[in-house]
């Protein structure tokens, strides 16, 4: 959980931004609610080159006077972390200079400057490292009827992805960050490309699935359509990225940011602040320091996420990215989660038929409402209740 400046700032980025990012992390109870990582994204280094000494990349002197180190100094002493990013390619998105060839001399300095955790990009790839195949999830609109349309290279049967370069230049940084004195999260950035999936568990802390999200509906409900099929691979120390929140940035209704952020809760995704923190209105605060939603993504217990136990418009297992599946249930300490998403663009009431929750055996439970903690009663076979459009609703159930 932390925050990203790139969707507010793209690459005017400073010591300043990112200081007063961790002191906001604390004016606005955002620490006390579990965020701690504040993150620097693309364009922190000079963009001409490295040392030509040490090979070093070297942190922009304008906009980051002390080092990154100095700038870690200060989000330590608030009782955050850092968290820095480069590419595994030899240029950033940004074009400034990435780490494929330097990851042992990378680590090295990340380390020593105190970071705790690498947003690793996938840009810059030269040629001689680009992957001979392509995989269904290298594409956005890429399936009819579930079946992977449109690939000039596909993979042969049986491919294992887990060898193709892709792979390798994410385990390189793997390896270099595991040589070092101190613990640096790996937060692995191939877009979904390669079926990172089946290799990124032991490889990194958390595996991008998709290309970059930005702050319109459409976008949110493609990720999500594209993540629902990958909940078995999802459990602890394999959490799916579905990119940043983008709670607060505007193009999205206050519904449809209470969707996104149930929805990246639930699907386990790492909980990535992308608005500017000064930005933020108390209710979309609010929405961000959801105590239960945040308690079901952290469980310490419980490493799977909710998952779909019904698509709801379309039949089961459909792809559709347009109608995505409705209907998710996933178990905590505090009971089963069942969330009821509202596609349409008129309020309905949705039903959660107990009988059809995979997670409940018996006939009646508790209910309490997710976004406000109230409880809602004892019910019998199921529970049912108005959505507004594109809306979610967010049950907790508990035996009676």
């Amino acid at each position: 959980m932390g925050w990203n400046p790139w969707n507010a700032y793209k690459c005017n980025i400073s010591e300043e931004i990112v200081v007063a990012a961790a002191e906001n992390f604390i004016a606005l109870g955002l620490k006390d609610a579990g965020y701690e990582y504040v993150n620097i994204d693309d364009c922190w280094s000079v963009k001409s080159g490295r040392d030509n000494v040490t090979s070093e990349l070297i942190p922009d002197p304008v906009n980051f006077p002390r080092g990154i180190k100095g700038v870690a100094d200060d989000v330590h002493a608030l009782g955050l972390k850092l968290g820095i990013y480069s590419s595994a390619g030899t240029e950033t998105c940004a074009e400034y200079p990435a780490s494929l060839g330097f990851e042992e001399i990378d680590a090295a300095s990340f380390a020593a400057w105190g970071v705790d955790y690498l947003k690793y990009d996938n840009c810059g790839v030269p040629r001689n490292w680009s992957d001979p195949y392509s995989a269904c999830t290298d594409r956005w609109t890429n399936t009819v009827n579930g079946t992977c349309i449109g690939l000039s290279n596909p993979a042969p049967d049986g491919y294992d992805w887990g060898t193709s370069l892709t792979a390798v230049r994410y385990r390189q940084m793997a390896g270099a960050l595991a040589k070092q004195d101190r613990p640096i999260q790996f937060a692995l950035c191939p877009w979904g490309y390669a079926e990172v999936e089946t290799w990124a568990k032991g490889v990194g802390s958390s595996f991008r699935m998709s290309k970059d999200i930005r702050a319109d509906w459409g976008r949110v409900l493609e990720i999500l359509n594209r993540n629902s099929f990958l909940m078995n691979y999802v459990e602890f120390g394999s959490r799916p990225d579905a990119d940043m929140l983008e709670v607060g940035n505007n193009g999205l209704t206050f519904a449809q940011e209470r969707t996104h952020f149930a929805l990246w809760a639930l699907m386990k995704s790492p909980l990535m602040i992308g608005a500017s923190l000064t930005a933020l209105t108390d209710d979309q605060l609010s929405l961000l320091k959801n105590p239960r939603l945040i308690a079901f993504n952290q469980d310490r217990v419980y490493g799977k996420p909710a998952a779909p136990y019904k698509w709801g418009t379309n039949p089961d297992w459909t792809f559709n990215s347009s109608y995505p599946a409705e209907y998710w249930s996933g178990q905590s300490r505090a009971g089963t989660f069942i969330a009821l998403l509202n596609t349409g663009s008129a309020a309905v009431n949705k039903t959660a038929l107990f009988s059809e929750v995979p997670e409940l055996r018996q006939r009646r439970y508790r209910i309490a409402d997710a976004w406000t903690g109230e409880h809602l009663g004892c019910h019998t076979d199921k529970f049912t209740t108005l959505v507004e459009k594109h809306d979610t609703a967010v049950l907790i159930a508990k035996p009676c």
